[in-house]
């Protein structure tokens, strides 16, 4: 890892992998919004409709490790754009279809898609870019997912009135595919990626292989920070407009610019976290006091009366420090992976994420059911206090991240 060629190279891998990251968070982000329009359209609650981002967060759990494999294995490119064009497809057939128990079939399918995209994009990055500047590359990356989560909501508010649900769908599963047209013939990720990062070796930690396994101490907290993390944001990303129309009376439009500021403010915060991350290696500590202040502030949001103005701008800043602290997340993961191993470490600990998956929206839509729609903050607030302590022990329990000197690209 850190290994990398030309500036030239590097710049390319990491739009392409980040374009491909983009289409992995707006695929996953389109449905959510739609909750309350398609719970009225097909009869159901948002429990049952929850049900679908379980499903989907159970079958990325299962494919997560034979995914981190191949990407080990055979390398990224192939796997990256059949997961891109698996996701379109699945995106776009709840729109053709237009049944509830397809909805279900499709959320595996979209499981199955989102499963490539962290093992594979990690893979890509590490041995493609100088350790010198990871951090950032990382924060690239991650900007880009959230730039998709921000694209997803603003897309089918504009989309879903003007050419009904069905269509919107239709037309923003296309993005995968088309998205996927450049990777076709690209080098940058081609399959020698993977020869890159069994080349640079992890200075004080021994490959896999020693002890027979990759499950270390380590990576088996971050599974649990990751767990605690996605259950965090978990109900605010998918429940908060109902939860903000519902429970402080905001029209759709309002609460949708609450989330649609949360997400862009947090993309925007991952560029910052870039360079903090290449500057420190106390990449949990980092990460400990920024769940902290956002713990706070989701709070005040859960407790406090606000106004639309004020509220929206809470949830900028919520969001602001969230993606702050994205990329010493990454770091994280990085500096406990075996040598030669990073796909299948960030297939590991992406495990975590679709553990959260699973229960936050059952969780979450059981809040709304039950009519404490400010228990979606509430909530949120509570496990992100708890993400607070899971960081600062991944950060105690793991290796600190040394510098790696850069290595020539392989001929």
């Amino acid at each position: 890892m850190g290994g990398g060629g030309s500036a030239g190279g590097e710049a390319k891998a990491v739009g392409l992998v980040s374009a491909a990251h983009f289409v992995s968070h707006f695929q996953m982000m389109v449905v959510p919004p739609l909750f309350a329009l398609l719970g009225a359209r097909w009869g159901v609650g948002f429990v049952a409709l929850g049900l679908g981002l379980t499903v989907c967060a159970v079958v990325s759990v299962l494919a997560q490790l034979p995914m981190g494999w191949l990407v080990d294995r055979f390398g990224s490119r192939k796997l990256l754009i059949a997961g891109l064009c698996l996701g379109g497809a699945a995106l776009a057939s709840i729109g053709v279809v237009d049944r509830f128990s397809w909805y279900l079939v499709a959320s595996g399918l979209l499981g199955i898609a989102n499963a490539v995209y962290h093992p594979a994009d990690y893979a890509i990055l590490s041995a493609r870019v100088r350790a010198s500047r990871i951090g950032r590359a990382f924060s690239i990356h991650t900007c880009a997912g959230m730039v998709g989560n921000v694209a997803a909501p603003v897309a089918m508010l504009l989309l879903a009135p003007h050419l009904g649900l069905r269509a919107a769908l239709i037309a923003a599963g296309l993005i995968g595919p088309l998205v996927a047209l450049p990777l076709v013939s690209a080098q940058a990720v081609e399959s020698d990626s993977v020869v890159h990062a069994g080349r640079e070796g992890h200075r004080g930690r021994a490959a896999v292989g020693h002890g027979g396994t990759i499950l270390t101490p380590a990576l088996i907290g971050l599974v649990i920070f990751f767990v605690l993390l996605s259950l965090s944001s978990g109900g605010i990303t998918s429940f908060s407009i109902p939860a903000l129309m519902s429970g402080f009376h905001l029209p759709f439009a309002a609460a949708n610019l609450a989330l649609s500021a949360y997400l862009a403010a947090t993309a925007l915060g991952v560029l910052g976290g870039g360079l903090v991350a290449d500057l420190t290696r106390r990449h949990g500590e980092v990460a400990a006091a920024g769940f902290a202040l956002n713990a706070l502030i989701i709070l005040a949001i859960a407790a406090i009366g606000l106004g639309p103005g004020l509220l929206v701008a809470l949830m900028g800043l919520a969001g602001l420090l969230s993606g702050v602290i994205q990329p010493s997340r990454d770091m994280l993961v990085r500096a406990a992976a075996p040598a030669g191993a990073i796909g299948r470490a960030f297939g590991i600990v992406t495990i975590g994420f679709s553990i959260g998956g699973m229960i936050a929206p059952m969780l979450f839509g059981w809040i709304m059911d039950r009519g404490a729609s400010r228990w979606i903050f509430g909530a949120s607030a509570g496990f992100t206090v708890l993400t607070v302590v899971a960081a600062l022990f991944c950060d105690r329990r793991g290796p600190r991240a040394v510098p790696a000197r850069p290595v020539p690209a392989a001929p």
